[in-house]
């Protein structure tokens, strides 16, 4: 049985714009001169967080399919999740090691990333146990302050990991803060900083067989940036990041819909949901929706978010309950039963996650990643292949 509040999740739509990012790479390499006689960047596709709420085990298999260079995901237990869906594609594991069990990077083929000195220890330590040679990326915080060696110490970090005998650095990467922000100057100097740091690396006699750096808003933003792997995420779901724009031809992936589960009316004066912090105007018809915050509907929605009934907006009030939420559809002939879409396409409306993100200040990553493991994913292939694709 599934539940009345479902996620649909095109898997042709995940298909296709992955090809729309690789004909866009392949084409503006052509255009670029010192570019042109080189192969275009591969993709990292990235599936971390549940692909960004969609399903990682579907969502990477399709992208492996569709030819994905690599898949990225957060920790060892995502990656060895994608294993046991069956992907067979190189996975890239994105997190700190310094603590982790770090056996499952082994037994499940994983990649990981250094972006600590305990780490490296770590992973030396394992791979000399097993007597093996470790693949591994190595990650330079170039201004992000999170994870990664500082770009202005290296000198001091690097000799241990470096002398390291069971590790091989088969890729160097570092992570933009600010891509999405055209206006800040923190994206160039860190480009800067990396470019730095790669120099210095060669001059260890350290040259990585991949640099990758470009996440969706870098990759659309700098091809400067692009290097030999570029690391899509958002974009490979059909979303822009905000507030940038873009002339690919994306397609949202997924769609929340549920069912009108009951309809009551009140009176002016009267009160909705917990907190009674909204009072009807005038006779109201009230429609209840069984998808609350514990499947992930943000509670700032209330008294703000709209939902689509019939194909009209309607507003949704009250506070959001944990299983439910009340809509306001005094002026829509609707009945119980009849659908309603959260995120997605109905008549000839569509309410996208930019626009729920913006309207209760937040980000897509979060509404896309918020989405509860109770809600089914529902996948279909809906999106066919366009003419011309890759």
């Amino acid at each position: 049985m599934i539940r009345s509040t479902v996620a649909d999740v095109d898997l042709g739509a995940v298909a296709h714009n992955l090809r729309q990012i690789r004909a866009l790479l392949d084409r503006e390499s052509r255009a670029i001169p010192d570019r042109a006689s080189a192969a275009p960047p591969g993709i990292i596709a990235v599936v971390k967080a549940n692909a960004y709420g969609h399903g990682a085990g579907p969502v990477a298999l399709t992208l492996e399919e569709a030819g994905a260079t690599m898949l990225a995901c957060a920790d060892i237990e995502e990656g060895i999740a994608l294993r046991r869906a069956g992907v067979e594609a190189e996975i890239l594991i994105f997190g700190a090691l310094g603590i982790s069990d770090v056996s499952g990077l082994f037994e499940y083929r994983l990649t990981p990333t250094i972006s600590t000195p305990s780490a490296g220890r770590a992973l030396q330590e394992a791979a000399a146990a097993r007597g093996v040679r470790l693949r591994c990326h190595l990650k330079i915080d170039t201004g992000m302050n999170r994870l990664g060696f500082r770009h202005d110490n290296l000198a001091n970090t690097l000799p241990e990991l470096l002398a390291a005998p069971n590790l091989e650095i088969a890729g160097l990467y570092t992570h933009f803060a600010t891509a999405d922000d055209p206006e800040h100057e923190l994206m160039e100097a860190q480009r800067r900083r990396f470019e730095r740091a790669r120099g210095e690396l060669a001059a260890r006699g350290v040259q990585p067989a991949v640099v990758h750096a470009a996440n969706s808003a870098a990759l659309l933003r700098d091809s400067r940036v692009w290097y030999d792997l570029v690391r899509p995420g958002l974009l490979l779901y059909g979303v822009v990041p905000p507030p940038l724009a873009s002339t690919l031809d994306l397609r949202p992936a997924l769609s929340l819909r549920s069912r009108l589960v009951a309809i009551k009316h009140i009176r002016a004066g009267e009160t909705v949901s917990y907190g009674a912090k909204y009072v009807a105007e005038r006779p109201t018809r009230i429609a209840v929706v069984p998808a609350g915050y514990a499947d992930g509907i943000d509670t700032r929605l209330a008294n703000r978010g709209v939902a689509l009934v019939r194909g009209r907006r309607a507003r949704i009030v009250g506070s959001i309950c944990m299983d439910m939420l009340m809509l306001d559809i005094t002026d829509i002939e609707a009945h119980p039963g009849d659908e309603v879409v959260l995120i997605g396409s109905q008549g000839e409306d569509r309410i996208d996650v930019r626009e729920v993100a913006a309207g209760i200040g937040t980000i897509p990553w979060e509404v896309l990643c918020r989405l509860g493991s109770r809600i089914e994913r529902v996948y279909s292939k809906r999106t066919p292949d366009s003419p011309g694709e890759a």
